[in-house]
């Protein structure tokens, strides 16, 4: 059986939010398209408390873009953003939530960071998404939503490292890019784990 994972799709990654990953509100649009063939479908959501460690803003003189180190591993810091219960942390408007079986939140805990829809950044804790998956039959992980180079990027790493089969939308993700070019490399990274990297018309095959 083949899952749908849609991660993130959160106003505060789109353009107008507070972490814009650009041109990412052109995800919706693909995430709509992809749910329509899937009868299991699992959206993450970035589910940070407002003191949350990733945030430039709790470490004092610090920019975002910075890195330290949050939880025993090095934490890039970024501008505050998908805050529980507000509105930067709700899905995107046009996003069809009415095809969503389940949501997974992320990042809940301030003292260490959440990229993966699996686990938090120290593998010291998971967010049950294997077992939901592992209980409903799942083997084939299809992936779409923001960010390329960092929660697409390390749930689809951890989807491989669990034995799942894991595809990677290209029309359905868009990257952050710090350093130019970093959303290609996480497509070659995927690659390189045994992951493929596909396009929205290869679903129906």
């Amino acid at each position: 059986m083949r899952a749908l994972i849609l991660v993130d799709i959160q106003n505060d990654f789109m353009p107008f939010g507070g972490l814009p990953v650009s041109d990412g509100d052109a995800v919706v649009e693909v995430a709509n398209r992809l749910m329509l063939h899937f009868d299991l479908v699992i959206a993450t959501q970035d589910w940070h408390p407002a003191d949350h460690g990733s945030f430039a803003s709790n470490h004092p003189g610090a920019l975002p873009g910075e890195v330290v180190e949050l939880g025993g591993v090095p934490q890039v810091l970024w501008p505050d953003h998908c805050v529980q219960n507000t509105p930067g942390a709700s899905f995107h408007s046009a996003l069809d939530i009415a095809r969503i079986d389940a949501v997974v939140h992320k990042g809940t805990a301030p003292d260490i960071d959440s990229y993966s829809a699996f686990f938090d950044n120290g593998h010291r804790k998971d967010t049950r998404l294997a077992q939901l998956l592992r209980d409903a039959g799942a083997t084939q992980l299809w992936m779409a939503g923001l960010a390329t180079d960092y929660c697409v990027k390390f749930s689809a790493l951890d989807g491989l490292e669990l034995g799942f089969e894991v595809m990677v939308v290209a029309e359905g993700v868009r990257a952050v890019d710090l350093a130019p070019g970093d959303g290609q490399r996480a497509f070659e990274e995927i690659e390189e784990a045994g992951g493929r990297v596909v396009s929205v018309s290869d679903v129906g095959n």
